[in-house]
């Protein structure tokens, strides 16, 4: 809780509110070399309502926290929907959501929404653009302080706080004039311009791997489907995996024009030691932790969602489970997480993973598992893995090591080519680590110029 140690004073005709965390977290924050307005002399509530008919098929919203967006939320006809007043939104409104306002739920009708409807929990305004430019408005309500001051006008319990639209009104903002505010939100989406081409270049460099991998390894990148072949088509025997049509089909794509493809379990030379990982005994609290598939992101491990073990039973697991350089983690079961591939770098060694983690060692005199890694994870693998996967029809969705050995991979005996392949990925993950940096760090400054023009 803050404390102030001198006395403040405010004016008698500046009170809007009894409450001091109100009063104080509103007065001497903005630069004042701008002129200060009232948000009621901005904004006006537009109170267009309707009634509801059944048989018509209205737009609902969301509003995004941290004036992130409107966004549709559903279609709905008026018999399924409760409130029958509701109020009619238009392209250019400011949107409020009483409740999520303290997590910065602002944000403008876009040209899709407009006529979609809100109840009362929604207030609309219209805003005054003789006085404020819309997106100078929408920036100033992504900002902490300003976020602070919707806290402040709230009121319930924890998950129900309400803000009271009275006293948000009464807010002060700073305001220049609009040339000068468009000047700001110039500078401002100038640099988040940029920062965005940065990102869609390290998107293109992302797909680029990809497409490299691919041709190094010769295997046919798939640019549009293929006209259907008609009437019967035929397979040997001996070269069949699995039942099903689609499987069959599928282990036909996997050619490689330039090496041998074949299944891990098939190329026995491969595999050093393939097993699942522990089922562990949790506790509360514990020096010991183990990983679980949604610490296993894509070739790097989230320590965010480990837990806690018993130390006793951690520690009579056998050394041999525990992770190695060179070591590849593979999950074995979750929709949404099944199939993820990390490679054990020095710093993840010695760790523990549950039996929702398989563990590949592979012999790396053959292999290097960092290219293994890197095809384990393309659409190469990771499409077998979603037409291979087990007990589809029940929703349960599982790996496993006997599917995991039927995955067909491209054989390169050449050490030597296989690194070659390796540093070229490298190079572009490096470039492609400076470009998400430098879009990270235009946002920052776009931020932090804004907040300091605003508010110094």
């Amino acid at each position: 809780m803050k404390t102030y140690k001198k006395l403040k004073f405010v004016g008698f005709s500046n009170i809007e509110s009894w409450s001091a965390s109100f009063l104080f977290g509103t007065i001497n924050k903005f630069n004042r070399k701008y002129r200060v307005l009232k948000i009621s002399q901005l904004l006006v509530k537009n109170n267009e309502s309707i009634i509801i008919e059944d048989e018509k098929l209205y737009k609902r919203v969301t509003v995004k926290i941290n004036a992130n967006g409107v966004v549709l939320r559903d279609e709905e006809y008026g018999k399924n929907i409760g409130t029958k007043r509701q109020f009619i939104a238009k392209e250019g409104q400011m949107i409020v959501s009483k409740i999520d306002a303290r997590n910065g739920a602002f944000g403008l009708i876009p040209s899709e929404l407009d006529g979609a409807i809100v109840t009362n929990d929604f207030p609309l305004f219209d805003i005054d653009h003789h006085l404020v430019n819309k997106n100078y408005l929408i920036l100033l309500a992504k900002t902490n302080l300003f976020v602070g001051f919707a806290k402040s006008c709230s009121s319930g319990t924890t998950n129900r706080q309400r803000m009271d639209m009275d006293k948000f009104l009464t807010l002060e903002i700073p305001l220049p004039s609009i040339s000068e505010q468009e000047t700001i939100v110039k500078n401002y989406y100038d640099k988040i311009t940029q920062a965005t081409t940065y990102e869609q270049q390290a998107e293109t460099l992302e797909k680029n791997i990809e497409s490299y991998l691919f041709e190094s390894l010769g295997i046919e990148q798939k640019t549009e489907q293929k006209t259907k072949k008609k009437g019967l088509q035929f397979v040997e025997f001996y070269k069949m995996d699995f039942w099903g049509v689609d499987k069959i089909k599928l282990d036909k794509e996997l050619h490689s024009s330039r090496y041998e493809v074949t299944s891990i379990g098939d190329f026995p030379e491969l595999l050093v030691t393939c097993f699942r990982g522990k089922s562990p005994k949790y506790t509360e609290v514990s020096s010991k932790f183990i990983l679980n598939q949604k610490c296993n992101r894509w070739n790097s491990i989230d320590f965010s969602f480990v837990k806690s073990i018993d130390e006793d039973w951690y520690n009579n697991i056998d050394e041999d489970f525990f992770t190695k350089e060179g070591d590849i983690l593979v999950n074995s079961t979750g929709e949404g997480t099944i199939g993820r591939a990390t490679y054990i770098t020095k710093n993840y060694e010695g760790l523990i993973y549950d039996s929702h983690m398989l563990l590949l060692r592979l012999n790396r005199s053959i292999y290097n598992p960092i290219l293994f890694v890197d095809l384990f994870n393309s659409s190469y693998i990771q499409t077998q893995i979603d037409k291979i996967k087990s007990a589809q029809a029940t929703k349960q969705t599982e790996l496993g090591i006997n599917n995991l050995l039927k995955i067909r991979i491209p054989i390169l005996s050449n050490l030597q080519v296989q690194q070659t392949i390796i540093t070229q990925i490298d190079t572009y993950k490096n470039e492609i680590k400076i470009l998400r940096e430098r879009a990270t760090l235009l946002k920052q400054q776009a931020e932090q110029e804004f907040e300091q023009t605003i508010f110094s």
